[in-house]
């Protein structure tokens, strides 16, 4: 599924901690994937449909180099990815084990994938940092996907950083990580969204004003009023 760019463009002027703030508030507490960084400071916000990979513990018998060329490897699937997607990888948090390396980055950037994110690590990272796919990840390795997992499938349901992930549901990563807003909530997010944003950058701004945190954050009514005519004032 390939999202509005308007979806795109309004989501990427909120921050991932402003979207947990909106779905906390509406019952969804587990939303934010853990175990993974930015493998280059300073990388952009960025806005896509998830499109998943799925790795299980290595079986002797099934990961091994020769599974590379297999019809359900990760080169079939990254052949799949859609123009525009982020690529969610359960690695299962592994840690010595490599799942995309330089190769394979530069292919997902070639076919327009907008990220890569996994709670498993990178490997060829000289390599995978010279191309220009985004990749936040849990750190980096040596050994190949191989020396540790089994792939065995792409756009089904998975686990990645503790999170319940689903094709097509609408990731959100920068600085602080990635959140996950399930699809169909991502209309309503998005008519909360930027006022949330606006509503905490003028809170901020009464912060520096000396402004006491008790009744401003969270607002009460007398704040929530003045907020509003602030508003009024500005337009």
């Amino acid at each position: 599924m390939a999202l509005d760019q308007n979806v795109i463009e309004i989501l990427r002027q909120v921050s991932t901690a402003t979207l947990t703030t909106i779905l906390l508030k509406k019952g969804l507490r587990n939303v934010w994937l853990r175990g993974m960084k930015p493998l280059k400071p300073d990388q952009p916000r960025i806005v896509g449909p998830a499109f998943t990979l799925r790795f299980v513990p290595a079986r002797e018998d099934l990961a091994t180099p020769a599974s590379w060329a297999s019809p359900i490897s990760t080169r079939a699937a990254i052949e799949a990815m859609p123009e525009g997607a982020i690529t969610v990888v359960d690695a299962m948090g592994v840690t010595d084990a490599g799942i995309v390396g330089d190769i394979l980055c530069a292919r997902m950037a070639k076919r327009g994938v907008a990220a890569l994110i996994t709670d498993g690590v990178a490997r060829d990272v000289a390599g995978a940092l010279s191309t220009s796919l985004p990749v936040w990840c849990n750190g980096v390795a040596a050994s190949p996907s191989v020396a540790g997992m089994t792939f065995v499938g792409w756009q089904e349901p998975i686990a990645c950083g503790g999170v319940a992930v689903f094709p097509d549901d609408v990731i959100v990563v920068d600085d602080d990580g990635a959140v996950l807003i399930p699809a169909a909530l991502v209309s309503e997010v998005l008519a909360e969204a930027p006022e949330q944003e606006r509503m905490e950058a003028w809170i901020m701004e009464e912060v520096g004003r000396d402004v006491p945190l008790p009744g401003l954050y969270p607002t009460n009514a007398a704040t929530k009023a003045r907020y509003e005519a602030a508003k009024r004032g500005q337009r």
